[in-house]
């Protein structure tokens, strides 16, 4: 009666097509909340992508503006591929953006065509070993020394240098100072108990907390 048979040992069976229907409806009920899970990772997903996303653009428009505002000569499309080289690179190492910044600041102020008296050259101020030993370690095609006025070839390098150095020193303060003074120079220094030499660290540290500043409520 009603689909539901008496059985002596068990109390109730319920008949073979009551029980499909009851595995039917469990099977939709369990696809529909798999479904609706799947969703919602879905939905998650795309919210953090969209986050991430934002957070890229606020960032890359931070350092657009940065840019445009040294006023170096610079169009658009130039702005806009040290913005994306500057924002790559500090991906890759995890470097705040604004620190590659201020050392181009500090180095160069910007002009890429900068050549010091030691022979330092580019945005990042890169003597021509140096950029060929690290160019070497990163797989690019050096083409002489010219290739340090290539903005993006120089920041490329100067922060894998950069990088290197923190690595070797342990210490971001004297991987900055030996990015300057010269890495050897700096171990002299160091075993020979001398004072570090500070001021370029100093000019570094103050234009960073200055962009860090100035441009800190920039959003989309």
């Amino acid at each position: 009666m009603l689909g539901i048979k008496f059985q002596k040992k068990v109390g109730i069976m319920l008949s073979h097509p009551v029980s499909l229907i009851f595995l039917f409806i469990y099977l939709i009920q369990t696809g529909v909340l798999a479904y609706l899970l799947v969703e919602k990772f879905n939905k998650e997903n795309q919210i953090k992508l969209q986050e991430k996303r934002i957070l890229e653009l606020e960032e890359k428009l931070k350092i657009f503006k940065i840019i445009e505002d040294f006023q170096v000569g610079l169009n658009t499309d130039e702005i806009g591929e040290l913005t994306s080289v500057i924002y790559r690179e500090s991906q890759m190492y995890n470097y705040d953006p604004l620190l590659i910044i201020a050392l181009i600041q500090t180095e160069s102020s910007f002009k890429r065509n900068q050549q010091s008296h030691r022979g330092a050259m580019g945005l990042m101020q890169l003597r021509p070993f140096v950029g060929y030993d690290v160019a070497k370690k990163k797989g690019l095609n050096w083409q002489g020394k010219v290739s340090l006025f290539d903005p993006d070839f120089n920041i490329q390098l100067g922060s894998l240098y950069l990088f290197e150095l923190i690595l070797k020193f342990r210490d971001v303060k004297k991987a900055i100072i030996a990015y300057n003074f010269g890495e050897n120079a700096l171990r002299l220094r160091i075993k020979q108990g001398g004072d570090l030499p500070k001021i370029f660290l100093t000019r570094v540290v103050n234009n960073y907390k200055k962009l860090k500043e100035k441009y800190a409520k920039i959003t989309l």
